[in-house]
């Protein structure tokens, strides 16, 4: 995996593993662990659906929430790091 941004070494708070789901329950689940974590926490979401990585940045945006890396393994495999901004 190459890191899109940097801040791929944050320690996350939480994991969230939702290797084989599929739209809409990566950012779907994304927003609902968000939803329980304080403002500053580190959240890293692990998918293999590929419309996740448009998906999860997109609802970031939107939401004001802060991606601090971004990963795409040669496999398919997306790695997120996630700042809860709001």
């Amino acid at each position: 995996m190459s890191p899109t941004k940097k801040g791929a070494s944050a320690k996350p708070d939480k994991t969230l593993d939702l290797i084989g789901f599929y739209c809409p329950i990566p950012v779907y689940r994304t927003r609902e662990e968000t939803d329980r974590m304080k403002v500053g926490q580190v959240l890293e979401v692990l998918a293999d659906d590929p419309a996740a990585e448009e998906d999860i940045t997109r609802w970031a945006k939107r939401t004001g929430q802060e991606i601090l890396s971004f990963e795409k393994g040669s496999d398919g495999r997306l790695r997120f790091i996630i700042r809860k901004k709001k």
